[in-house]
């Protein structure tokens, strides 16, 4: 038997080509599971980006706005919140909510003596004056409340000077379509 070497020329890269094409199946499988968490990821980030574009956040130090261990607005806390007012002014149809939010240190003796309890109460009446405030310069006060949450969603460690003051916080939030 003789074989024509142009004819093997041609059949031993074709066939190395059909066997490199060849997946395995659990390589196979393993391609699909990665393309549904990839697809799974893609539609969380896009429901993600729908939510930011549908709320408005602006985040305000709380160090900035009240004196240390303190809730009333301080002069340069109502200057800071001043850049705000414009905006918040135009908003006909949206939610705007104010959240409070403190760090985890307990509330001292002084603040007890005011009625206050806790960081909820304390955060409660941050966000409440800022309310306050803002109507008082024109916000639409249908549109606007307070809600105080303590501690309970830090955005930074505690166990640090410079974390507890990030989580010592107001966030100012518009939702809904008019904002």
């Amino acid at each position: 038997m003789r074989i024509d070497l142009t004819v093997a020329a041609r059949i031993v890269p074709l066939t190395a080509l059909i066997l490199g094409a060849c997946v395995s199946q659990s390589a196979y499988e393993k391609q699909g599971a990665e393309l549904q968490a990839a697809r799974a990821q893609a539609a969380a980030e896009q429901s993600q980006v729908a939510k930011m574009q549908q709320e408005q956040k602006w985040v305000v130090a709380g160090d900035m706005l009240f004196p240390e261990g303190g809730y009333q607005l301080s002069p340069s806390g109502k200057q800071a919140l001043n850049q705000y007012v414009p905006r918040l002014q135009s908003l006909q149809n949206a939610k705007v909510v104010v959240y409070g939010y403190t760090d985890n240190l307990a509330v001292g003796a002084p603040l007890k003596r005011a009625g206050i309890e806790n960081n909820v109460d304390l955060s409660s009446r941050r966000a409440d004056n800022v309310v306050a405030y803002l109507e008082s310069q024109g916000v639409n006060p249908n549109i606007i409340s307070a809600k105080g949450f303590g501690d309970t969603h830090p955005v930074a460690s505690n166990d640090t000077p410079d974390g507890r003051a990030k989580n010592r916080r107001i966030e100012i939030v518009l939702e809904g379509p008019g904002a």
